[in-house]
């Protein structure tokens, strides 16, 4: 939620497609989340749908983390049930006239059915990719070693990191360091009005999910970081490793680990989340949603499709 209003509100982005799938929530949800988040930013855009369920396991959702309905105690429509007619992600990128930077912020599931359906076509069209999955020096946020949307789907995980694209892995390692504390979102419901008390009923559950499971006072908002990145790429500092996704059941599940074998991806090792903050107090928070940057001509215009599973958040945020 928190990393589509930040894209939507930044005219540096020029935002081609949403694709939905599973991840916090079921598909449903996350369509009708979707659909919400675009009429309180005032924006219109593609949307798609992706996948319903993993490659190989069983449909997990993360109700316990986000609700019901993926955004907490935001008061939302029932969900409609019928996405048939909704384009695939294949299909939204075989739309785009020029290459995009396609953003997952959930599980891979999506991308991995495009690429075992028309791997040139992604090849083409996807000119750079990034992940929010993972996790290399940290403990993991589903089991001790696993990050949810790797553990979800590890085979749709292992399907893109053999495929090599020009694939950003922003994990746990830095996407931990972005913590929301309470007085900041209890801040949302007096300083951006209406739309922001919106914000806050979704970002509550999530607050209290992380005080039962952690002991943590606030929540981490995951998503954010590789939006952060693409308006101010020096939010995130990378390195290019070897790394493999272990498939086994288990703890184990969906660990991502340095491998000399495996596919080269570049991992975002450092934040520097004092560059990330002003950019979601600014664009999301102080407008409670509402794209502020509307109307402003964009100084540049990177193409950006984004996968947003549960269009809830990440790892925790799981979308």
């Amino acid at each position: 939620m928190l990393a589509l209003f930040l894209a939507l509100a930044s005219p540096e982005l020029d935002v081609r497609g949403i694709s939905v799938s599973y991840g916090n929530t079921v598909v449903e949800n996350a369509y009708r989340n979707a659909v919400e988040i675009l009429r309180r930013a005032g924006r219109r855009t593609t949307l798609g749908v992706g996948a319903r369920r993993p490659l190989k396991r069983p449909l997990a959702v993360a109700r316990e983390t986000h609700g019901e309905s993926g955004l907490g105690y935001a008061q939302l429509v029932p969900a409609g049930v019928t996405l048939d007619f909704v384009k695939s992600l294949e299909r939204l990128l075989a739309e785009q006239p020029q290459p995009v930077t396609l953003v997952t912020l959930g599980p891979l599931t999506s991308l991995a059915l495009a690429l075992r359906s028309d791997a040139e076509l992604v090849r083409a069209k996807v000119a750079r990719h990034i992940a929010m999955a993972g996790n290399i020096a940290v403990q993991g946020n589903t089991t001790r070693y696993s990050e949810f949307n790797a553990w979800c789907d590890p085979e749709a995980l292992d399907v893109v990191l053999r495929a090599e694209l020009p694939t950003e892995l922003v994990g746990l390692d830095v996407t931990r360091q972005a913590v929301l504390a309470p007085p900041e979102i209890a801040r949302l419901g007096s300083a951006g009005g209406a739309g922001g008390r919106w914000i806050q009923d979704a970002l509550r559950f999530y607050v209290e999910f992380h005080k039962r499971a952690e002991g943590l006072d606030g929540c981490i908002v995951n998503d954010i970081l590789p939006i952060a990145a693409l308006i101010n790429p020096s939010v995130l500092a990378f390195e290019e490793q070897r790394l493999v996704v272990d498939l086994e059941d288990g703890d184990h599940r969906g660990h991502t680990r340095v491998d000399p074998t495996g596919a080269r991806v570049r991992v975002a090792t450092r934040v520097d989340m004092a560059a990330v903050r002003p950019l979601l107090v600014e664009r999301v928070f102080r407008g409670g949603g509402a794209a502020g940057a509307r109307g402003a001509r964009p100084t540049a215009t990177p193409s950006v499709s984004l996968g947003a599973q549960g269009a809830g958040g990440a790892g925790g945020a799981r979308a």
